[in-house]
């Protein structure tokens, strides 16, 4: 090889990449999530965002960054999976011991709350999620992301500043 790095933007070398490394990233998912549509979408759409920043890609490091794409993938969509299933089980309409007015405006608080959360940056919303849902720590969610803690904590700080201003100053999270 050359003394300059192969480019991840060269054709045959995405091509190679992408036929070495494929249904191994494809099998990785589906062994983590058990579908194999999910899992063929996560790893295409991993490809895709590799080929958008091939010129930023060292071609050497490409395969890791694939797994990491992937896997991050993955875990925003367990998480926003679990968001969707612990508002599904909430009971929503407990009249023994809630008033009507009570469930009704609770309904619509988690519906402002879903909205509020959705519009969140999609790293801010990995690291909220991430913290608030599955109740990792700072470190866990560095750790995960591959960003730092101070990284972590930044983006947890733009979160609540964003979602304080959508949803106003009475935010409880």
């Amino acid at each position: 090889m050359s003394e300059k790095s192969r480019s991840v933007c060269e054709e045959k070398n995405f091509d190679s990449l992408f036929n070495t490394h494929f249904e191994s990233a494809r099998n990785f998912i589906y062994y983590k999530c058990g579908d194999l549509q999910q899992a063929e979408d996560i790893a295409q759409d991993a490809f895709v965002k590799l080929w958008k920043k091939c010129a930023e890609i060292i071609y050497e490091k490409a395969k890791n960054l694939i797994f990491t794409i992937c896997n991050n993938a993955l875990l925003n969509e367990f998480a926003h999976q679990k968001v969707v299933l612990r508002y599904e089980a909430t009971p929503r309409n407990d009249v023994n011991n809630e008033s009507p007015d009570f469930v009704m405006e609770t309904e619509e608080y988690r519906k402002k709350l879903e909205w509020a959360i959705a519009k969140l940056s999609v790293k801010e919303r990995e690291v909220f999620l991430l913290s608030r849902i599955d109740k990792k720590t700072y470190k866990e969610i560095a750790e995960i992301t591959n960003i730092t803690v101070k990284a972590v904590e930044r983006r947890m700080s733009n979160a609540f500043i964003t979602l304080r201003k959508l949803l106003g100053s009475d935010l409880n999270i």
